[in-house]
């Protein structure tokens, strides 16, 4: 496309600007700072090209591109200078989640031909590239490349030389307006003509009701206008919207609200949220947005903190707020911020609240925060509770250590869970037991440990021994497990590998196996079923995971607990074991975050109430919008040009969860179901006084899964089926072209949509007859 300057434009390129340059390295560039920002980048862009040493060396320069270090090459008349544009320094542009799965990767190069005869600068030719793509599916991305050349057309004898001057004295002896500029390129941010408008949208609000089916693409991608409108609103805006929203619409305008993070949106919701009044769910859905934020801010903490310190609330929102607050102060944390005095208040509140605490629960919910925060510090705290708190705080406390990263988990750490899984100091609950001895297999495992643990196995009693060796059996098939290696040297010893270490028959299960595998993502589905002697079940996880290069992320977990079954069975506990009161309730992590437990019920009265008033609807696990991703990277090019690259991704997800207790037919019915949708908008724009080209790839996905188990008591031994299934998953992509130049402009749009069918996944051989038997046995009823 050939591009046209305008008048103004071509004036403004044709001032002059003033440099210090010696010996090939520019010491000071001056200019009209009144002029465009743009119009001066390219002038840094030219001013650049003169940077240059005509001896091999590294060192580090200061261009357009900020300060870089830089590899110089010198062969007869050739320089070649390779500069390494991820070790540049800039002013801050954009921002990024620390969640480094859900952003870009970024790969650029820089490399600039000199060519020097008779020490005289005849070309030079400086080529940039930057490759952007997205980590989760690399197929999606762009290349920016970007070309300067510059060439010795003539050249004049130079006046002789005048006598030294001051740079100051030159430039005031030249007419116009010359202050000193930085060299580095300064950030231009264009104002938006066709974004959403906050404004223009209240005046149309009363005719406009969105659905708000929250698993629907068409919802989510409603979530992230809303993001972009309330970004730029004020506040009066904002709060105006919040008053006037219908009640069903209120949770999805306080979850945009807190994703759009500004200043004056948080401000309206400190304004409109009143945590003495407004309904708990409103509360739970503000605390679970805060808590869920890609990249939370210091103002968004400390509304946060404000709205919990002193404040009388209901205890569940209270407690999610707890939760909220170790997830808030772990992400500021990552994000380098540790320093801030907001930061330091949260830890402070979550520590004081765990030494504060007088019920088992009060504790067990501050060491869940402490989890969500993930700080190195708070280690020996959570060790010290593991070993020495009751049954609950010792499971809290080792539940929040394996939110940890492979390498906090220290050899203090190792030797605090060996000693529960051994019992060196005391007794402990086999589900504790089992969890320590999880932290010692999955974090960089000795052989010593595998080994110990594999030989105490069956000292656990059938149900938890069988349990444990399948999860030893489960990760040597496992290509991602750390102890993969490990675990099939040892397996070579026929000392352990032996029927009498691997023959116990209970009906206990681990198994853990893929469900899709790109070159970037493996996804993984794990299930773990631990029964007591009895046959009743007493733990179930299953588990959702997302692995990509180093990163391992839990999207989903869900964690159902019975304890104390062993009474109303008729059961006797094991000397030293504590008894625990007849409960039940479910625990959820979604993307690292530990939410707020729930109770189906405590106590023998309040299961019966419950079995006998039952609704059978679902409970809720966690139901809204959250922005999943959110990039916005401003990438100054040599040439004096601005790329900017904007990643945002949203997620809609409906999760809820049943147990239902069949007493007369001898059944337990439980199951999760998962319905969801994900947008992605992924785009990059070069935008100058004279043209303006945007990439932009949308796509849209939604999804389904189902998890069911039945367990049937009234046969020996005990029936146990398995579902994951998952519906039909629609996908919709849309490629857009645009560029305008003057009164040139054109747009091109490609698109695909498809439906990926839907499918049954096959657990393992035994399970799949199982439910041969059980369906067939319904059927037949």
């Amino acid at each position: 496309m050939d591009i046209a300057l305008n008048e103004e434009v071509q004036s403004e390129l044709q001032k002059p600007v003033f440099i210090s340059w010696s010996s090939g390295k520019i010491k000071a560039l001056h200019g009209d700072e009144t002029e465009g920002t743009l119009i001066t980048n390219l002038k840094r862009g030219v001013v650049s090209l003169l940077q240059l040493q005509p001896h091999a060396s590294t060192i580090v320069e200061e261009d357009a591109s900020g300060s870089c270090q830089v590899t110089y090459t010198v062969s007869n008349h050739s320089i070649v200078k390779t500069k390494d544009l991820l070790s540049c320094t800039k002013p801050k542009m954009g921002y990024a989640s620390p969640n480094k799965m859900f952003g870009i990767q970024w790969q650029p190069s820089s490399r600039s031909l000199y060519v020097v005869k008779d020490s005289l600068l005849q070309s030079v030719l400086a080529e940039e590239s930057h490759m952007l793509s997205l980590v989760l599916r690399s197929t999606t991305g762009v290349k920016i490349s970007s070309r300067q050349e510059l060439k010795l057309v003539s050249s004049t004898p130079s006046p002789a030389v005048a006598a030294e001057e001051s740079l100051e004295n030159v430039l005031a002896s030249i007419e116009g307006q010359h202050q000193p500029l930085a060299i580095a390129s300064l950030p231009f941010r264009r104002g938006c003509t066709h974004c959403p408008s906050l404004t223009a949208y209240l005046k149309t609000f009363d005719s406009q009701q969105a659905k708000m089916d929250i698993s629907k693409a068409a919802t989510t991608w409603q979530f992230q206008r809303f993001i972009q409108m309330l970004r730029s609103a004020k506040k009066r805006d904002v709060l105006q919207l919040l008053k006037r929203a219908p009640e069903k619409m209120l949770p999805f305008v306080v979850e945009a609200a807190v994703a759009a993070q500004s200043v004056p949106a948080l401000a309206a919701l400190s304004d409109f949220l009143d945590f003495s009044k407004e309904p708990g769910s409103l509360l739970e859905t503000f605390l679970y947005a805060a808590a869920f934020s890609p990249r939370p801010t210091k103002e968004l903490l400390r509304l946060v903190l404000d709205k919990l310190d002193g404040k009388q609330m209901a205890p569940e929102v209270r407690d999610t707020g707890m939760v909220a607050l170790g997830s808030l102060v772990g992400k500021l944390c990552q994000q380098q911020l540790c320093g801030l005095q907001e930061v330091k208040h949260g830890m402070e509140t979550i520590l004081t609240g765990l030494r504060s605490a007088e019920k088992e629960h009060e504790a067990v919910i501050h060491l869940l925060a402490l989890g969500n925060a993930q700080l190195p510090s708070t280690i020996p705290t959570l060790l010290e509770h593991a070993e020495k708190g009751p049954t609950a705080v010792a499971a809290a406390a080792i539940s929040a250590l394996r939110q940890f990263r492979a390498w906090h988990i220290t050899s203090e750490v190792k030797r605090a869970m060996r000693r529960i899984f051994h019992e060196k100091r005391k007794s402990y609950e086999k589900t504790c037991r089992l969890a320590a001895a999880e932290i010692l297999l999955d974090n960089t495992p000795l052989s010593m440990d595998v080994i110990n643990i594999l030989l105490a196995a069956h000292h656990l009693g059938t149900e938890a021994a069988t349990f444990l060796l399948l999860k030893v059996q489960s990760s040597l098939h496992a290509n991602h497990h750390p102890a993969r290696k490990i675990m099939s040297d040892i397996m070579r010893d026929p000392r352990i590998n032996n029927y009498n270490h691997f023959s116990k028959a209970g009906i206990s299960s681990s198994f853990s196996g893929p469900l899709t595998a790109t070159k970037e993502l493996l996804s993984t589905f794990g299930l773990d079923l631990l029964f007591l002697e009895g046959g009743f079940l007493r733990k179930s996880v299953s588990d959702f995971s997302l692995l990509s290069q180093d990163w391992h992320l839990r999207a989903a977990q869900v964690t159902i607990e019975a304890q104390g079954m062993e009474s109303m069975l008729g059961e006797n506990t094991l000397e030293g074991e504590e008894g625990p009161e007849l409960t039940a309730g479910m625990s959820a992590i979604f993307f690292d975050v530990q939410l707020r437990p729930i109770i189906f019920f405590k106590g023998y009265t309040d299961l019966m109430a419950k079995v006998l008033l039952s609704s059978g609807e679902p409970t809720s696990v966690v139901k809204g919008n959250l922005l999943l991703m959110d990039h916005h990277q401003v990438i100054p090019l040599q040439s004096g040009l601005q790329a900017v690259v904007k990643l945002q991704g949203g997620l809609g997800l409906d999760i809820s969860a049943n147990v239902d207790v069949n007493i007369w037919e001898q059944e337990l019915k439980t199951s999760v179901d998962t319905r969801g949708s994900l947008t992605i908008d992924f785009q990059a724009e070069l935008d100058t006084p004279f043209l303006h080209t945007t990439l932009r790839s949308q796509t849209e996905a939604e999804t389904s899964i189902y998890f069911d188990t039945i367990l049937r008591f009234s046969s020996s031994p005990v029936l146990m089926c398995l579902q994951l299934r998952e519906d039909q998953v629609p996908y919709r992509e849309v490629f857009t072209i645009s560029t305008s130049a003057g009164n040139q402009s054109s747009t091109i749009r490609k698109g695909r949509q498809g439906t990926v069918p839907a499918q049954e996944f096959a657990l393992h051989q035994a399970n799949s007859e199982m439910c041969h038997l059980l369906l067939t046995a319904e059927e037949g009823a």
